[in-house]
């Protein structure tokens, strides 16, 4: 274990530029290289000594980026799907104080108020998981996930939809 630690610290120097060629930061490089460092350690195990550890590593820091790229990409897809259709952003340059808006924490409570057999492939694939991982890792079929986040997304919609159609109502008659 102590010879893995050591080869690990050996090679923080050759992958600091990667990182920051990945991130184009230097604080988000030192998060990447630091998180690379956990998960070759968590890893341990699939470690061997015929292994190149640069190449090993550098393919950790790579796969991590990217995940987390794509964890951010569908962050912003899925609040920029439900928040579209809110009256708050389409509002006009005057304004429209009858426009309504649900904030974070509302969205958070209808994804919660979903039944566990959807709220949990949909958070997973929500975090950034595969289809495929969340059919692993739960013990269903793909096309079972698959059914189940698209029907949750399904629900997601329509319940946000009703929500904000409510309260826009409720703006409008404190209006009057």
């Amino acid at each position: 274990m102590a010879e893995f630690n050591q080869l690990l610290i050996s090679n923080i120097e050759y992958l600091k530029p990667y990182a920051v060629v990945f991130t184009h930061d230097s604080e988000s490089a030192k998060d990447l290289l630091q998180e690379t460092l956990c998960r070759a350690l968590a890893n341990r195990g699939q470690y061997t000594d015929e292994t190149n550890i640069k190449g090993w590593l550098y393919t950790i820091m790579r796969n991590t980026f990217i995940n987390n790229y794509r964890r951010k990409g569908r962050t912003k897809k899925i609040f920029n799907f439900y928040l579209r259709d809110l009256p708050e952003n389409k509002e006009t340059a005057t304004g429209n104080p009858a426009g309504g808006s649900l904030e974070a924490k509302e969205i958070l409570a209808v994804v919660h108020a979903l039944p566990d057999s959807l709220r949990i492939p949909f958070c997973l694939h929500y975090e950034g998981y595969k289809y495929q991982e969340i059919a692993d890792l739960i013990d269903i079929t793909l096309g079972t996930i698959k059914s189940r986040i698209h029907l949750a997304r399904k629900i997601l919609r329509e319940r946000i939809s009703q929500q904000t159609r409510q309260q826009v109502s409720q703006q409008v008659h404190q209006l009057n």
